[in-house]
């Protein structure tokens, strides 16, 4: 069974080509929710913006975000669950999604720079192609993501580092979330890049991303899981959501070790995107709920 049905499909895809002006509608009449956590004091998203930057790869399967009825029915399936409180997404997922009426009173992050394309060799050059703080406001998003991998041998992450903390200014301006993912990474000889993941590199790209822009008061952490979330975890004051990661050989394992770092003090949820999105199996529902429930166990008693 799936969530978006036949009529539901092609009245979206007639809506694109003869009422463009639907969007913008949409934008304006979506019901917001009063408050970006949840009545546990949470925040649970679901990520789909790895398209936008041509990453359509989810375990062995190199096209699997391609097919867009497939990501958009994944996606209204896991908005419907209680515990899914909105989506991170590119402008055109976000538009899809508004037009099939899968965000109504969900918290929508718009992200921001896609410009690195996932495997260009200018990839480290992460342009602002999305979003904008000025478009985030206009179109009443809740905030704007935006990805900041430092590679210390790439002149292209200071261009980055520069563009991020002018976005970081722009949405503080209009008290709106901005979103840093801070992801440090090094170079292989045979032109690879590696996502650092021990203690000392995570620690210092969150002191690095904690402290761009004019001021701090809207930025929250986007960081992965690692094996060492006191000192990563400790390294900041900043309100934190835990990236949930690429899906693995062993689901069950992979969320379970998610508790380690989601009892840290300053984090306040989860973005997953592809494993929840496309798990081995295909149990989206599935899936999303038993990521729901790791969280809630690891919140527990969480003040928001």
């Amino acid at each position: 069974m799936t969530a978006i049905s036949d009529e539901q499909w092609h009245r979206l895809l007639s809506t694109r080509t003869l009422r463009p002006g639907a969007i913008a509608l949409a934008y304006e009449q979506r019901l917001r929710r009063p408050a970006l956590l949840s009545e546990q004091g949470t925040l649970f998203l679901v990520a789909a913006d790895h398209p936008a930057r041509g990453a359509l790869r989810s375990g062995n399967d190199a096209m699997a975000m391609a097919d867009r009825r497939s990501l958009l029915d994944r996606l209204v399936t896991a908005l419907a669950h209680p515990d899914v409180d909105g989506v991170l997404a590119s402008p055109d997922v976000v538009e899809e999604l508004l037009l099939l009426g899968a965000l109504e009173g969900k918290v929508v992050i718009g992200s921001m720079n896609r410009g690195g394309l996932d495997g260009a060799t200018f990839t480290m050059d992460d342009r602002f192609t999305g979003y904008d703080a000025a478009s985030i406001a206009a179109c009443r998003l809740d905030g704007g993501k935006m990805l900041l991998r430092i590679d210390d041998q790439d002149a292209s992450t200071v261009r980055t580092l520069h563009a991020c903390a002018q976005a970081v200014t722009e949405l503080a301006e209009r008290e709106l979330v901005a979103m840093v993912e801070p992801l440090p990474y090094r170079r292989e000889a045979d032109g690879t890049l590696v996502l650092q993941q021990d203690a000392r590199s995570l620690a210092r790209a969150v002191t690095v991303a904690s402290a761009l822009g004019t001021t701090s008061a809207y930025t929250w952490l986007k960081m992965p899981a690692c094996d060492d979330p006191d000192v990563v975890y400790g390294a900041t004051t900043l309100p934190c959501v835990v990236l949930g990661g690429v899906p693995g050989p062993d689901l069950a394992e992979q969320v379970a070790s998610w508790g380690k770092t989601l009892r840290q003090s300053v984090v306040r949820g989860l973005v997953i995107g592809r494993t929840v999105l496309y798990p081995d199996g295909g149990d989206v529902a599935g899936t999303v709920d038993a990521a729901a429930k790791v969280l809630r166990a690891a919140t527990e008693g969480l003040a928001p």
